[in-house]
């Protein structure tokens, strides 16, 4: 599941509540005496959302024709900042690189995503823009 949904992401998402949980955990830990359930109680909701997300989206890929190009938007959705083809062939390894081109272009062209050029060995590197 942690390959194909980010669970940075969703702590990202929910970053107040998860430090908040950090805080009371580590509260007299140089004493031993520090509670750990506040965090895992956070962590476990972090696991549980990321498979709920998993879990749909596995269910739309199930139900829908285009499987590769719905798993590829999917993934690309998962990105913050910059990314590239590599990083879209590695959260999506059963989809070629040609059809991970094609649709990094059609995304382009629908001004979804900036291309920002080669960056090193990377041959694409973009961002997805937030819609």
């Amino acid at each position: 599941m942690g390959r194909y949904i980010s669970i940075e992401k969703i702590i990202e998402e929910t970053k107040e509540g998860y430090y908040s949980a950090l805080h009371r955990s580590s509260a007299n830990w140089h004493n031993g005496k520090h509670n750990l359930m506040p965090w895992w109680e956070c962590f476990c909701f972090v696991i549980l959302q990321a498979y709920k997300q998993f879990e749909s989206r596995v269910s739309v890929l199930e139900h829908s024709k285009g499987i590769k190009s719905a798993t590829v938007l999917s993934a690309i959705k998962q990105f913050f900042g910059e990314f590239s083809i590599q990083d879209v062939q590695a959260a999506c390894p059963t989809v070629g690189r040609d059809l991970i081109r094609k649709i990094l272009r059609q995304e382009k062209e629908e001004e979804r995503l900036i291309c920002l050029g080669r960056e090193g060995n990377k041959s694409f590197v973009a961002i997805r823009l937030l819609n």
